[in-house]
């Protein structure tokens, strides 16, 4: 373990920090992303993501740093550590003050704690499906928070995998992380064209079943008990024909008031324990 103290915001650990947090390009040039709180980054370790630095405000975390160069946490954060060292022995562990975490930490309780991680990669072959897989497809979503609350829905319904096809943002944007409460790391997540995606899945022969408006059944007439992969669009446009096209079935939540549809994460959410209800008879 490497241990320091920084004070300056001029300090070039820090600039690459906000680079990392702010800016995709800077993510996918180094294979770094950042990840901030003890909840979210106790779950990325968990999932074996390999920390680089980690930045401990003393303050906020509890942490005591002793004059041999030793870490504890109060409240048993210090697992943390000893966790990230198990992973990366040559581990960063940066120590700043209040004023300056406050630069770093896009909200105040994250207990303290801001790591930047090596990434992993996300393609189809790395997924590893069960017997009768139940997977979510997210086409061209755009926003961050939305793709981080279908995460945290996929892993709440014990979904097998999580595809995102012709991604608008990459997997490791903070506002994702912050979304998905870390289930980022816990869900299996791939990201593919869509092409690519609609191949992966008939070669399995996973029924392939698209949320739409359009000449559509009600879900909870459909049956997703066996194989299935529930397929949802961009709340602007809706999914694309080649997925339309692609579908075993067509299926659509029915809107009772004067909107035509729900969030795209709150539909998932439906969708995936209408699954799971039928599953589980």
């Amino acid at each position: 373990m490497k241990r320091e103290r920084i004070t300056s915001g001029q300090n070039p650990r820090i600039k690459e920090l906000l680079r990392l947090a702010e800016k995709s390009r800077a993510r996918r040039e180094t294979g770094l992303f950042v990840v901030e709180g003890q909840r979210e980054l106790g779950h990325c370790l968990d999932a074996a993501y390999v920390p680089q630095t980690i930045f401990v405000c003393e303050s906020l975390s509890g942490a005591i740093f002793s004059e041999n160069g030793s870490i504890e946490f109060k409240e048993g954060a210090d697992v943390l550590i000893s966790k990230a060292l198990s992973l990366n022995p040559d581990l960063n562990v940066i120590e700043v003050p209040d004023h300056l975490y406050e630069k770093l930490a896009y909200r105040g309780s994250t207990e303290g704690v801001v790591a930047t991680v090596k990434a992993k990669t996300h393609g189809l072959k790395d997924l590893h499906l069960g017997t009768n897989p139940l997977v979510m497809v997210l086409e061209a979503v755009e926003k961050p928070g939305n793709l981080g609350a279908v995460l945290r829905s996929a892993d709440a319904a014990g979904a097998d995998a999580v595809i995102v096809c012709d991604p608008l943002t990459d997997l490791y944007n903070p506002n994702l992380i912050r979304s998905s409460v870390g289930s980022v790391f816990g869900v299996q997540l791939a990201a593919a064209s869509s092409e690519e995606t609609i191949s992966f899945l008939k070669s399995l022969n996973i029924k392939i079943l698209t949320a739409q408006l359009q000449d559509s059944s009600l879900y909870y007439e459909t049956d997703m008990s066996g194989a299935a992969a529930i397929v949802m669009g961009a709340e602007a446009t809706g999914l694309s024909r080649q997925w339309r096209d692609a579908a075993d079935a067509h299926i659509r939540i029915p809107m009772l008031g004067r909107m035509d549809s729900l969030n795209v994460s709150v539909s998932a959410t439906v969708l995936l324990y209408e699954a799971v209800r039928q599953r589980n008879k």
